[in-house]
C-alpha cells in the first residue's frame, strides 16, 4: 500500500512561486513513477508533470507549465516535489500527487493518490 500526503499549497499573487511537496510511504513506493495532476473548478483533472523513479532525475511536463514548473524526487526522503515559478491565475487548482505503477499523462495510469492541496493565484 502506498500513502501520499501533499503540502505546500496556498494563496499567492501572479508571478510568485510555490513549492509543493508529496510525502510518500509504503514499501513498494520506491519502484513507482510519480506524477502531479491538478483540477480546477468545473474542469477535468489534468496532467501537470511526471517523473520516473529510476535513472536520471528528469521530468516531463504539460505544455502549459513547461519552463515554469520543475518536478523532482528525493529517494532518501521518499518525497516528490513540484517547484512552481511565475504562477498565473490559470494555475489555480487543487494539485494532486499520484504514484504509478505506470508512467504517463493519463490519470488512469496512476493507482495511488493524495488528498490534494489547494493553490490559488490572484491576478
Amino acid at each position: 500500500q502506498v500513502q501520499l500526503v501533499e503540502s505546500g499549497g496556498g494563496l499567492v499573487q501572479a508571478g510568485a512561486s510555490l513549492r509543493l511537496s508529496c510525502a510518500a510511504s509504503g514499501r513498494t513506493f520506491m519502484r513507482y513513477p510519480m506524477g502531479w495532476f491538478r483540477q480546477a473548478p468545473g474542469k477535468e483533472r489534468e496532467f501537470v508533470a511526471g517523473i520516473s523513479w529510476s535513472g536520471s532525475n528528469i521530468g516531463y511536463y504539460a505544455d502549459s507549465v513547461k519552463g515554469r514548473f520543475t518536478i523532482s524526487r528525493d529517494k532518501a526522503e521518499n518525497a516528490v516535489y513540484l517547484q512552481m515559478n511565475n504562477l498565473n491565475p490559470e494555475d489555480t487548482a487543487v494539485y494532486y500527487c499520484a504514484a504509478g505503477p505506470l508512467m504517463g499523462r493519463d490519470s488512469a495510469e496512476y493507482a495511488y493518490w493524495g488528498q490534494g492541496t489547494q493553490v490559488t493565484v490572484s491576478a
